[in-house]
């Protein structure tokens, strides 16, 4: 059995065809997350063959060497409007990818063109690869729609088990969807930009257009702002900190349905709208503390990224700041779905700069060692496991290491 580091040394060149209901310039962590992996991969020198949905009547498909784009239709996901789901594409990719067989399809999103893909790719016989990004089962509360949540449940375990491999970014959500029935769940974990996302992008301007000094306990939050990232226990938390500290402020970076009204309750928070890029960067580095209450995420790259930028982090033990965190020590972990232990953790900071720098720091260093070139040598071997382990079963010879 070969380590991910042994493969590095002789892995071929792969064309792998990518199939997703969301990409970059779409600001949400799957995007993100498969922008990052789209660049990892092609560095490496694999082929990219991206499917998505249009994302605009204007949206013409990219072309730049190894890497192509097909563009499908798609219609807006309820709740989520600037989103596209892809409508189902089987013809199509049954007769794009007889014309250019890639030797491995991976698919990100479950939705119609999600298993287009994935009874394409099966009736050609190409090995198939998923991610396991988003817990919409667990979404559905929040939307009206609770009595899909055991449909969708099923769906989504029925799809991701007609796959190779599914890939999930830790081994607590491994554990979990194997105990749902779920088979070949591996782990792949996420990166982090730590060039981008780092303390040294403070800005003492935006801190003071936030009527905040390097004094001032500014309380941070990056999200969708939605009915599923659970906020209200961050307008919780912050009314406990500001009756201890009157001159902390809390600034909300993004948007989404639930902003308008969150703003009309209380005017006393900051909301900076959507950033993105540097200008998201400077955001995080200039705040202190970071409150990230969701309980409906598969990863919460947020998180990593707050932890980067050296800021203190409260957020419930699961996901991300499970595997990343050390109470105390590099930031404040509370009990799972635990809303009062969450609140008390953050209060514990209130007035406590010093020890708030403190974690701050230590997240910074944790995740240092979190770059993507690494975390892309773990996909690549993933998928290449993926190749062989079909060409094994029908007898197929195998894959050649790449030359110059």
């Amino acid at each position: 059995m070969q380590t991910p580091n042994e493969n590095l040394q002789v892995a071929p060149a792969l064309h792998i065809a990518l199939v997703t209901e969301t990409y970059v310039p779409e600001v949400n962590g799957v995007a993100i997350t498969l922008g990052r992996m789209v660049h990892g991969l092609l560095k490496r020198g694999h082929r990219i063959h991206l499917v998505r949905p249009r994302q605009h009547k204007q949206d013409a498909p990219a072309a730049d060497g190894n890497y192509a784009e097909t563009l499908v239709a798609g219609m807006p996901i309820p709740g989520y409007p600037e989103l596209k789901s892809g409508l189902p594409a089987r013809g199509l990719l049954l007769k794009l990818w007889n014309a250019q067989r890639p030797d491995v399809v991976h698919i990100a999103t479950e939705g119609p063109l999600g298993w287009s893909a994935l009874s394409a790719a099966r009736k050609l016989g190409i090995p198939v690869s998923t991610d396991f990004h988003t817990n919409f089962h667990n979404y559905t509360q929040h939307y009206g729609i609770g009595l899909l949540k055991k449909p969708i449940a099923a769906y989504l375990r029925h799809f991701h088990n007609k796959a190779g491999c599914t890939l999930v970014p830790t081994t607590s959500l491994q554990q979990q969807l194997e105990s749902e029935g779920y088979r070949n769940v591996r782990v792949v974990a996420r990166g982090v930009d730590t060039e981008l996302f780092n303390p040294a992008k403070r800005d003492a301007a935006l801190r003071a257009s936030w009527n905040a000094d390097e004094n001032t306990l500014v309380v941070m939050l990056v999200s969708r702002i939605a009915p599923e990232k659970n906020l209200h226990v961050v307008i919780r938390a912050f009314d406990k900190i500001r009756k201890l500290n009157p001159l902390a402020r809390l600034v909300i970076v993004g948007d989404g349905p639930a902003r308008a009204e969150l703003e009309r309750q209380h005017p006393q928070v900051i909301f900076a709208g959507m950033q993105t890029g540097q200008a998201l960067a400077r955001h995080y580095a200039s705040g202190d503390l970071f409150l990230y209450p969701s309980l409906t995420e598969t990863y919460g790259n947020v998180t990593v990224e707050a932890m980067a930028s050296g800021l203190a982090t409260v957020a419930f033990d699961y996901a991300a700041a499970q595997q990343h965190i050390k109470h105390d020590v590099n930031g404040l972990l509370a009990t799972c779905a635990d809303s009062d232990a969450f609140i008390a953790e953050a209060r514990t900071l209130a007035n406590d700069l010093p020890r708030v720098r403190r974690l701050g720091k230590a997240a910074r260093d944790t995740v240092e060692s979190l770059t993507w070139e690494h975390i892309m040598g773990e996909m690549e071997f993933v998928l290449l496991d993926t190749v062989r382990s079909q060409s094994a079963k029908h007898g197929q010879p195998e894959l050649s290491p790449a030359t110059d």
